[in-house]
């Protein structure tokens, strides 16, 4: 029992940042392995990143490149990704998601997910 809502996206032209919020309730919120995926129009859900409950292991697609970080802070509850350097292929809806039964990378594997927080970035 779970509720994630995610925030924090919006327009950005290429080459900004933004950082994205999820806020998790319901649970003790620090026992969850947590991740960041998205998704675009037509294109399968991409996972992005994982943290674990602790926030002592991280996790990176080899496609970020080295532009987005994952961070957590369990006394707040919220999840973070920060996103720099954006480019117009990132345009996607961002989620957030907890508790993965197997693989961290797959979204089937995923118990709880966040509504999606759209982030566009114009050229």
């Amino acid at each position: 029992q779970v509720q994630l809502v995610e925030s924090g996206g919006g327009l950005v032209q290429a080459g900004g940042s933004l950082r994205l919020s999820c806020a998790a309730s319901g649970r003790t919120f620090s026992s969850y392995n947590m991740a960041w995926f998205r998704q675009a129009p037509g294109k399968e859900r991409e996972f992005l990143a994982f943290i674990r409950w602790d926030g002592g292991n991280r996790y990176y697609a080899d496609s970020m490149k080295g532009r987005f970080t994952i961070s957590r802070d369990n006394a707040k509850n919220t999840m973070y990704l920060q996103m720099n350097s954006l480019k117009p292929e990132d345009t996607a809806v961002y989620c957030c998601a907890a508790d993965p039964r197997g693989s961290f990378t797959s979204p089937r594997e995923y118990n709880y997910w966040g509504q999606g927080t759209q982030v566009t970035v114009s050229s």
